[in-house]
């Protein structure tokens, strides 16, 4: 695996964000750092997608930060602009896969299926998000793909939540899971980052 999710397997969860107000994204990314999970993966769901990443880049160099929901090269390189150090997409897109690694940005592509990881196998990926996880068959399916495709490791998200935390974490070749029951649209939409501390610390300690 990469160095870079080398470093998120070390942390286990990564909140997956949606944000609206990039104001509030240096408040949030230290809520999330207090509470013991110095990561982060903003979705490029918003139009304040970059804004966010290049303020939590600027002020708090040290966090694992990533771009999700990442469609296009040209997302690639506004992500990368602003700061972000991995790249995250919900589906295999080989063109993107491709250009990021001509970048030398490492990639988390999403799959459900195993022809869809025999595809991010032969771009010479090992490292895949397993997306939508629960929807798609869950701690079951990762525990089915693992035997032909041992040595590739996962990222399951979609559906994570803190009672299902646990038994993903469980499976072998996962190496860190996604989720966002810490950063919900409300708790950062409020400012209540000291209850989002609060969970990302109950998160933590949960594992």
């Amino acid at each position: 695996m990469h160095p870079m999710f080398e470093q998120l397997a070390a942390v286990r969860l990564v909140p997956v964000i949606v944000i609206h107000d990039a104001s509030k994204a240096v408040p949030l990314a230290k809520a999330l750092c207090d509470g013991g999970l110095p990561c982060a993966e903003i979705t490029f769901r918003t139009a304040g997608a970059a804004d966010a990443i290049r303020a939590i880049a600027d002020e708090l160099p040290e966090m694992l930060l990533g771009a999700g929901t990442v469609l296009t090269t040209a997302q690639v390189d506004k992500a990368v602009a602003a700061g972000a150090k991995y790249i995250v997409a919900p589906g295999l897109n080989p063109e993107v896969v491709k250009y990021c690694q001509s970048l030398n940005v490492p990639m988390l592509p999403g799959v459900c299926t195993p022809s869809e990881v025999e595809q991010g196998l032969a771009l010479g990926l090992d490292a895949l998000k397993f997306f939508p996880a629960e929807a798609a068959g869950g701690v079951n399916m990762l525990k089915s793909l693992a035997g032909p495709y041992g040595g590739v490791k996962f990222m399951p998200t979609g559906g994570i939540t803190q009672k299902n935390l646990k038994e993903y974490l469980s499976v072998k070749s996962v190496f860190a899971c996604g989720g966002s029951w810490m950063v919900k649209d409300e708790l950062i939409a409020a400012g209540d980052f000291t209850k989002i501390t609060k969970l990302t610390h109950e998160a933590v300690n949960m594992q």
